[in-house]
C-alpha cells in the first residue's frame, strides 16, 4: 500500500523534507530572492503562476528525489496544479519518490501571551478530505513563539495537538510546528519550556504525529522527542539562518533533519540557465542531505 510505503520512508528514509510551501503573503519575497522583481506581475494570479514555475523547476530537477529529498511540503494551490502533467502531489510521489505534505495552516492571530496561534482553518474538513484525494500523506501546520513565556507556550503546543487530532482522524499525518523566533534572547528557556509542553502532550496521543522544531540553541535538546515512539521523525526549520550556518547547526543534532524553505532555494535565479540552475540546487540539496544524515 502506498501509505504504508510513504511511512516507511518517513520513519527510516535517510535524506530531508523540502519545503515548498510559500504562502501568499511570503511569496513576494520568495519571488525576489529568486530573481522576479514586483513589477515583473500585475496580479495575484500571474504571480502564483510565477512561483508554481520556480517549484515545477526545482521539483523536476535531476536531483530531486527521493534518494535524499524525502518529502516535500506543498501550499494548497500546488496540490491543486500539476507538475510534469500530473497533479503535483501524485508527480512528486510516482515520479520523484518524494513524499507530499500540505501546508494547511492559514496564517497567525496577533501576539498574545508572547506567541502567535494559528488562525482558525475554515473548511478544514473538506480541505484534508481534498488532500487525502490527492494521495497527500500528511500536514503541516506553524505557530510562533516569541519569548519564554509559560502560559503562551503552553496554548501553542495545546492548539497544535489539537488540530494534529483532526488531521489523524482524516488518516493523515500531521507536521507540528510551534516555531521559535531564533532571534529572542531567551530562546534556550523557551526551548526548555516547548520540549516539557510537548512531552506531556505526546502522552495523550494514540497515533504518531511529525515534529517541526527550529534548532535549538543547545544540540541534541529534542533527543528525548526524536526517541520518542508517538513521534515518527523531528524536522528542523532554517527559522532565517543562512544555509551554511543552518546546516552546521542540523549536523550537531544527530537523528533530526531538514525541513528548509528559504536555505533550500538560496542561490536559485529565475535567470540561470537549465543546466547552472540543476548544478546549483544538486549542491545545495547535497549538502542539506549530508546535514540531516548525522
Amino acid at each position: 500500500m502506498t501509505n504504508d510505503a510513504m511511512r516507511a520512508q518517513m520513519a527510516t528514509g535517510k535524506g530531508f523534507i523540502a519545503a515548498l510551501d510559500q504562502s501568499g503573503g511570503s511569496t513576494p519575497k520568495a519571488l525576489r530572492l529568486y530573481g522576479i522583481e514586483e513589477d515583473a506581475y500585475s496580479s495575484e494570479d500571474e504571480m502564483f503562476d510565477l512561483i508554481h514555475d520556480m517549484r515545477t523547476r526545482i521539483a523536476t530537477a535531476p536531483a530531486f528525489t527521493g534518494d535524499k529529498v524525502i518529502g516535500a511540503i506543498l501550499f494548497e494551490m500546488t496540490m491543486d496544479r500539476e507538475i510534469g502533467g500530473k497533479p503535483s502531489a501524485k508527480y512528486l510521489w510516482e515520479e520523484r519518490r518524494v513524499v507530499p505534505f500540505l501546508k494547511i495552516d492559514k496564517g497567525l492571530e496577533a501576539e498574545e501571551n508572547d506567541v502567535q496561534l494559528m488562525k482558525p482553518i475554515p473548511g478544514l474538513s473538506d480541505l484534508l478530505d481534498r488532500a487525502v484525494a490527492h494521495g497527500i500523506f500528511g500536514t503541516k501546520e506553524r505557530s510562533v513563539i516569541s519569548a519564554a513565556n509559560a502560559e503562551g507556550i503552553e496554548a501553542i503546543v495545546a492548539q497544535q495537538f489539537e488540530l494534529g487530532a483532526e488531521v489523524l482522524a482524516k488518516g493523515l499525518v500531521p507536521i507540528l510546528e510551534p516555531e521559535v523566533t531564533i532571534s529572542i534572547p531567551d530562546k534556550a528557556e523557551a526551548e526548555d519550556m516547548l520540549l516539557a509542553s510537548i512531552q506531556r502532550h505526546l502522552d495523550t496521543l494514540d497515533q504518531p504525529v511529525m515534529l517541526k522544531l527550529s534548532l535549538p540553541t543547545k544540540a541534541n535538546l529534542y533527543a528525548p522527542l526524536i526517541a520518542h515512539p508517538k513521534v515518527l521523525r523531528v524536522v528542523a526549520l532554517s527559522g532565517g539562518y543562512a544555509r551554511d550556518e543552518a546546516n552546521a547547526k542540523l549536523a550537531e543534532n544527530h537523528g533530526m533533519i531538514a525541513s528548509f524553505s528559504r536555505a533550500l532555494t538560496e542561490g536559485l535565479s529565475a535567470q540561470q540557465s537549465d543546466e547552472a540552475f540543476n548544478a546549483t540546487i544538486a549542491a545545495t540539496i547535497g549538502g542539506i542531505y549530508a546535514a540531516s544524515i548525522t
